[in-house]
């Protein structure tokens, strides 16, 4: 395993779809297999793509910083930092993203958790 091209991969792909075009993604990064844990979305490659699709209508001006990529055996963890705007309303979150790499390089599994920045935190740490 190659695990900068991993990284490099996670975020291209994610990259990808999260600008508005995640059938491309699927084609370059994805392999045969698809399996999803996350319980919004489909399984399955048709599944990831509708959800970027309906994603990108529905929140064409969100953007996404990637903070940090962690590699090791099969899997890549991404940590992001995501703004999205609604109805001129501005949130911010912070999620961890798990890809498993097949033995060819291809993505075929994801997990992942979000949760929203608060306005205000017991600490003076950021969530990054």
């Amino acid at each position: 395993m190659n695990l900068q091209k991993n990284k490099e991969n996670a975020i291209a792909f994610y990259k990808t779809a999260y600008e508005g075009n995640p059938k491309e993604a699927v084609e370059k990064y994805i392999g045969n297999q698809y399996i999803q844990h996350n319980p919004d979305v489909a399984d399955g490659l048709q599944g990831f793509i509708n959800y970027f699709d309906k994603m990108q209508k529905e929140y064409p001006n969100k953007s996404i910083e990637f903070v940090r990529a962690i590699a090791e055996g099969d899997l890549v963890a991404l940590h992001t930092h995501q703004t999205w705007q609604e109805q001129g309303i501005k949130n911010e979150y912070v999620t961890m993203d798990f890809f498993r790499f097949d033995k060819n390089g291809k993505i075929c599994e994801h997990w992942d958790t979000i949760q929203i920045i608060p306005k205000e935190s017991a600490n003076a740490n950021t969530m990054y």
